[in-house]
């Protein structure tokens, strides 16, 4: 596809590094709302078809938990933050402390949903500042919702009311680690960003490349 072919490397560095000014942002919020020194980092950026996309999720039966939202302005599209079962169980129990909290088992506690969906708001909007602050486009994201579901079904339903999508995706590792805990793990996860045809084009053109 002539989109995926015209991107470089060069072009992905740059959306890591716009991924790591929203990334300090995002930590400096968190070690906020956590009363923790948080720090994050986008290790790497890259471009994947949707099957590969779904195999980063751990293939397409894989459950885990999915913050999906809409992006509108001058771009628009589809974003999910998909983070494995596990790593999104101890977050919320360190966060909410609540060490029985389990998204596999409901009914969930709406003190543990608000906080999943908090940390979808504080990432996904600190990511999209710093991609609206550097493409200079006006970009908005909407409410977020919280999944958890099998990955091929959380993206087909985010999928379902675009009628034509294109054949890549752009992913944004993502690692949160708690500092002063030694041998605390990062929670990794992944961004997932799905800009609209026409928007691919409005992004890379403010990254100074025209696509075909």
């Amino acid at each position: 596809m002539g989109i995926h072919q015209n991107i470089t490397s060069i072009h992905l560095d740059v959306l890591k590094e716009i991924g790591n000014i929203g990334a300090a942002h995002a930590a400096t919020a968190l070690s906020s709302l956590l009363n923790k020194k948080i720090d994050m980092k986008v290790p790497k950026v890259e471009m994947v078809s949707f099957n590969d996309m779904m195999d980063l999720a751990g293939g397409p039966d894989n459950v885990v938990t999915a913050i999906y939202l809409r992006i509108e302005g001058d771009v628009s599209g589809s974003m999910f933050f998909i983070l494995p079962i596990e790593q999104s169980n101890a977050f919320i129990r360190n966060l909410i402390q609540d060490p029985t909290f389990d998204f596999e088992k409901p009914p969930l506690s709406e003190i543990g949903i608000s906080a999943m969906q908090e940390l979808g708001n504080i990432l996904s909007g600190s990511y999209l500042s710093a991609l609206s602050d550097f493409t200079r486009l006006k970009i908005y994201p909407t409410v977020p919702a919280l999944t958890v579901d099998m990955v091929g079904a959380i993206i087909s339903f985010g999928l379902v009311e675009l009628s034509q999508v294109s054949d890549y995706v752009i992913v944004i590792d993502t690692a949160i680690h708690e500092e002063d805990v030694p041998g605390s793990e990062d929670v990794r996860g992944h961004f997932f960003l799905l800009p609209d045809p026409e928007s691919f084009d409005s992004i890379f053109k403010s990254l100074g490349v025209t696509l075909p």
